[in-house]
């Protein structure tokens, strides 16, 4: 088959990072070669930014704080994404442009027109083939956590707007699809699975 770009997109605690490794041990077992990834994060200029981003005592303006996540948005396709789909692997990550619709588009209150401009510019255009919403409620995410981050930290309506933007945006998203996250994990791998044209 050929290489595919998969995007777990969703909030905090919804279970992204345990995908990861479901859907890579899954897909290695198929003999597909498979890159996990993350953003922000997923590369070392992206490790620096991101202890930026979430440290809770550090206030970050919702502007800059975009420009950040573009910035590792940029080097994380250009270093990690693009090189590893020329090399016929199949990358997966936990995040891409729609958290910026979502996150500081919806929930920072910044134009989504702007932001939809910057990821453009910041991804050279590069699109998911798959993307996958896990759609956990506000309530229940912060159930899930306990030290929370500069993003957890945030308030109900913070996390309200940001599901809301999430579940209209997927829809706009060519192979978008919502998974609900109060599953179990090996029942929300299987319904990703299920999704995929791994056969």
């Amino acid at each position: 088959m050929r290489s595919l770009f998969i995007v777990l997109e969703g909030p905090d605690a919804a279970g992204k990072s345990t995908q990861l490794r479901l859907l890579s041990a899954e897909l290695s077992a198929r003999g597909i070669p498979v890159v996990v990834t993350k953003e922000p994060g997923g590369t070392e200029l992206g490790k620096h930014l991101r202890r930026l981003l979430l440290d809770p005592r550090r206030r970050i303006e919702p502007l800059a704080e975009l420009f950040l996540l573009l910035a590792d948005r940029h080097q994380h396709v250009e270093e990690l994404i693009k090189p590893a789909l020329a090399a016929g692997k199949t990358v997966i990550s936990s995040r891409y442009t729609l958290s910026s619709l979502a996150y500081q588009g919806r929930g920072r209150g910044l134009s989504m027109d702007l932001v939809r401009r910057l990821n453009e510019l910041a991804t050279g255009g590069l699109q998911p083939d798959y993307t996958f919403l896990l759609d956990l409620p506000p309530e229940v995410a912060r159930e899930r956590t306990a030290d929370r981050d500069r993003f957890e930290a945030e308030g109900m309506d913070f996390y309200s707007r940001v599901r809301e933007a999430y579940l209209e945006l997927i829809r706009e998203v060519p192979n978008g699809h919502v998974i609900d996250a109060t599953l179990p994990p090996e029942e929300v791998k299987r319904r990703i699975l299920e999704r995929l044209p791994l056969v």
